[in-house]
């Protein structure tokens, strides 16, 4: 009877181990397809690095930053302007 046991347990710690790698592994990616109602990532997050909508992103960011503020701001509210939003906060 000791030994059932015993050989139960043993086979719920391996599975158990063995779920611990394959989440470690698999977290990164599906994190990405988790909706934001569920706390997955925001709709106004940055692209992951890495990929090319990465460097476009880093790119329009330099872009920005260089420009002169006033520029800048008038650009930001044409983009508001077209997109209908009437404020730049998050609503939670």
């Amino acid at each position: 009877m000791r030994c059932r046991s015993l050989l139960a347990l043993l086979a719920v710690a391996a599975g158990l181990s063995g779920c611990g790698s394959v989440n470690e592994r698999l977290s990164a990616g599906v994190g990405d397809l988790v909706p934001q109602w569920a706390g997955g990532l925001p709709a106004d997050a940055p692209p992951r690095p890495g990929t090319p909508q990465y460097e476009a992103y880093m790119k329009e960011r330099e872009r920005k930053r260089l420009m002169p503020a006033a520029d800048r701001e008038k650009e930001e509210q044409a983009q508001k302007a077209a997109t209908g939003s009437t404020s730049g906060e998050a609503v939670h």
